[in-house]
């Protein structure tokens, strides 16, 4: 018999410290830096975001998420047999936030590793996490992305300060003998990773180089646009499936306008794209499964459906999964 796997819980969370755009523009006028409600929305939809408090880390996020997908699935953190956690802000340089979050939840025992692949860091790992399951590796997969990008944004850059927040979303993937993800499409391509990157690192106690965010804005949106219409008809190939038969697009929320593009590309309408970047910002590995988690709660996304889920981000990185939910 072959062995499948099927997303049977979701969990997201997000941090209560809310900031409008117009509660960012008054800090950042505080510092100098002009930036305006109309400038953020017209130029990324984002109108708020969250971000978290001092002393909050990525394994603290993850485990509220983590926790909500586990009930929803039915599911006792003990029985959890494999965690994965997107993320390229963690707790620490090592053990894994990972680990940190396997015993936060009570669980051990079973592989726990971080996967680094920025804001496609979810996507890279549920396609592990569904590849484990097949091979008869795992039954009972927890895949997380979390997330404290704040803590890499510089507050003097406008054009990047303002994309970014915090949070977590998390799914429970178990062992099904009914397809529940469809087909599966990963890449990378380093020669791209001076244009979106964190270019500092630790060395000898303190941190050399840049330990910012740098992004080159026009070179991330031309490759992302078509490096997501690549990956989305990639996905559907596999599975034999037109794009006719999505019923819902959860795309990374990176910028309203990169979605637009990919929805336009699929001739999909924007009535049928889960969009939270106006809500949420851009939560890099976090953005889709919080995406995902705020459809299925809110019942725009019902079970049964076929979803596209797909994510581009620093590396560069870039994939998308097909499902069924």
């Amino acid at each position: 018999m072959n062995i499948y796997s099927r997303i049977t819980g979701t969990g997201s969370y997000l941090p209560p410290r809310r900031l409008t755009n117009a509660d960012l523009v008054a800090e950042l006028a505080a510092q100098g830096v002009e930036s305006s409600d109309e400038w953020i929305v017209e130029r990324t939809g984002i109108r708020a975001r969250h971000f978290v408090d001092a002393g909050v880390y990525s394994s603290d996020l993850a485990l509220i998420a983590s926790r909500q997908a586990l009930a929803a699935a039915g599911v006792d953190a003990k029985d959890v047999d494999l965690i994965i956690v997107g993320t390229s802000t963690p707790d620490m340089v090592f053990p894994s936030t990972a680990c940190i979050l396997q015993s936060k939840l009570g669980a051990k025992g079973g592989p726990a590793f971080d996967v680094q692949a920025v804001c496609s860091g979810f996507v890279y790992a549920l396609t592990v996490a569904d590849s484990l399951i097949r091979a008869g590796t795992a039954k009972k997969a927890l895949v997380v992305g979390a997330e404290v990008f704040s803590r890499l944004l510089d507050f003097k850059d406008r054009t990047t300060c303002v994309l970014f927040g915090d949070g977590a979303g998390a799914v429970v993937l178990e062992a099904s003998s009914t397809p529940g993800i469809l087909s599966t499409d990963i890449h990378a391509d380093g020669h791209y990773s001076g244009i979106l990157c964190v270019p500092g690192h630790v060395s000898g106690g303190q941190v050399l180089g840049d330990p910012m965010l740098r992004m080159d804005g026009q070179a991330v949106f031309k490759l992302a646009v078509g490096v997501l219409d690549e990956a989305a008809r990639a996905v559907l190939a596999k599975a034999g499936k037109q794009a006719s038969d999505i019923d819902w697009l959860i795309p990374h929320q990176a910028n309203i306008r990169i979605m637009q593009s990919t929805a336009r590309k699929l001739k999909m309408p924007m009535d049928k794209v889960v969009v939270t970047v106006d809500q949420h910002g851009n939560t890099s590995a976090a953005s889709v499964p919080l995406a995902l988690d705020s459809a299925v709660r809110s019942g725009q996304v019902k079970p049964g459906q076929t979803l596209l889920l797909e994510a581009v981000g620093g590396g560069f990185t870039w994939g998308a999964v097909l499902l069924t939910l």
